[in-house]
């Protein structure tokens, strides 16, 4: 088996660690997991065919039965398609799932750029101040109680790792608060998102930034319990706007970044 995936097992499982879910490592997910970054960093570009199974098997040392079941999973994340008497085609980019988890933490692995940053802000600006619009709509007292103590949570942070699971833990209660299932289906955006901003440029390591984003989260917190709409679409675009300028403006300050 080909172990040279070691460092793109990195960004797998940062973003478990912050969710809190135990990634589970098995040849199925090794082997999903190389072929996936391989297509995502253009090692297999857009239209290309795929070596055959023989030359995959004999890359990856795994059966069949797994080189299949991997194969399968990048399909379903439209990343590839079995043709026959063709073989397995790289599809275009713009028919991969680019909200799957995985295929967000290839894009994440290869080093997120400043433009892929932004996009990021901008789907989510896109959705997330209209979850928290809802939320201040519909949420009970309990939901609204929960998102202060995640806020409260944030501003008691000692270590970057805790800022970032507590932060990712509020945005999922505003889009749980929202009523709206459909919501939820960003929580890997929202993730990746605030993986990034955590790896290039945490807040906790600076008083001043640790006080801006607690701020923010708090202003958000407070309007959804006031059942302010307007309030809260305002201060979450705040809050995903600071996010991004507060990563960007990092990245540019690091050489190579």
């Amino acid at each position: 088996m080909d172990r040279s995936g070691g460092r793109a097992r990195h960004s797998g499982d940062l973003i478990a660690a912050l969710s809190g879910r135990n990634p589970a490592r098995n040849l199925h997910s090794d082997v999903l997991w190389e072929l996936g970054l391989a297509i995502v960093s253009g090692t297999y570009p857009q239209g290309a065919i795929l070596p055959s199974d023989s030359e995959l098997l004999e890359r990856f040392g795994v059966s069949r039965t797994v080189l299949r079941e991997a194969l399968k999973t990048l399909a379903a994340k439209g990343l590839i398609e079995a043709r026959a008497r063709i073989g397995t085609r790289v599809l275009p980019r713009n028919r991969w799932n680019l909200f799957d988890a995985d295929v967000l933490a290839w894009f994440f692995e290869l080093g997120p750029d400043v433009s892929f940053l932004r996009s990021l802000a901008e789907v989510r600006i896109g959705i997330e101040i209209e979850a928290a619009a809802l939320a201040a709509e519909r949420c009970g007292p309990d939901e609204a109680a929960a998102l202060i103590g995640w806020v409260d949570r944030m501003a008691g942070s000692e270590t970057p790792a805790d800022f970032a699971r507590y932060d990712l833990e509020f945005h999922k209660a505003v889009a749980e608060a929202s009523g709206n299932p459909f919501m939820a289906s960003i929580s890997a955006l929202v993730e990746m998102a605030l993986t990034a901003a955590f790896t290039i440029s945490s807040p906790v390591a600076d008083p001043d930034a640790l006080a801006v984003t607690v701020g923010v989260h708090r202003r958000i917190a407070e309007a959804i319990r006031d059942g302010d709409p307007a309030a809260a679409r305002l201060a979450m675009r705040d809050a995903i706007s600071q996010g991004f300028d507060r990563a960007a403006g990092r990245m540019e300050t690091v050489p190579g970044s």
